[in-house]
């Protein structure tokens, strides 16, 4: 997922709502999945997530997002739809390997909650600015600066080291060695060496950054250090709203 975790710039709705609130917000969403049993319901949180991805300007990343899920999603499915052996038999195949009624809405079920449980927080990613994340989750939250500089700067360094990987890659390709090829093992032993220059440029960088965060006063940094102040909105109020009908559509369904 190639930049997939970048901030995209915008002034959007979304970009002008407070950090806070984009924290609250997705996270409500996500634990709606999970609360909630019912199929459309987990399906309109999907749409719902779209639809604030195309107010917010990220469709296009949220789209590339959903068909990495769906693809993955696939797979899951496939391999619970067997494992679920109550119910009605609904197809019967050999090697007493079945399909039921139950372990079919349950596969279902589990796909979309993945997929409804990963949009928002992509979502948010996408319309949030790391500093926010950090500075409002020492903030409102009390969590530790250490604590969400570790979290934030392992979410910025994934698209880092992504970039790196593929730069690797295109480099023993143009030596010779086929990533292309089909037979997924060998494809697994080509990939292991990779680790060993990644493992040092992350270390090397690592490093930098300590270094770097420590000369700008890394261990004075407390709850009230920052120096950006978020105001609540409207907007803020209808995203909040709309948590509010999120959580009880939840446990009403």
């Amino acid at each position: 997922m190639n930049g997939l975790l970048d901030y995209v710039p915008g002034n959007s709705f979304l970009h002008r709502l407070n950090p806070f609130t984009k924290l609250v917000l997705s996270f409500v969403l996500c634990a709606a999945c999970f609360i909630s049993d019912r199929h459309f319901f987990i399906a309109g949180i999907i749409v719902l997530s779209l639809l604030m991805s195309a107010a917010g300007g990220a469709i296009g990343r949220s789209l590339r997002i959903l068909v990495s899920l769906v693809k993955l999603c696939c797979v899951l499915f496939i391999a619970q739809v067997f494992f679920v052996r109550k119910g009605a038999i609904l197809l019967h195949l050999p090697l007493n390997i079945y399909i039921t009624a139950e372990g079919l809405l349950f596969s279902l079920l589990f796909v979309l909650r993945l997929t409804a449980a990963a949009l928002p927080l992509a979502l948010m990613l996408s319309v949030t600015r790391m500093s926010d994340i950090s500075n409002v989750l020492t903030r409102y939250f009390g969590i530790p600066y250490k604590y969400t500089f570790a979290l934030t700067t392992a979410m910025r360094f994934i698209p880092l080291f992504s970039r790196e990987a593929a730069d690797v890659m295109e480099a023993q390709t143009a030596r010779g060695v086929e990533f292309d090829t089909k037979n997924f093992f060998k494809k697994i032993m080509l990939l292991l060496p990779l680790c060993v220059p990644l493992l040092i440029s992350s270390v090397r960088r690592i490093e930098g950054l300590a270094i770097s965060v420590e000369l700008r006063g890394f261990s004075l940094r407390g709850r009230r250090s920052g120096y950006k102040r978020y105001r609540f909105g409207a907007g803020d109020a209808a995203a909040f709203a709309v948590c509010a009908l999120a959580a009880a559509g939840a446990v009403i369904l």
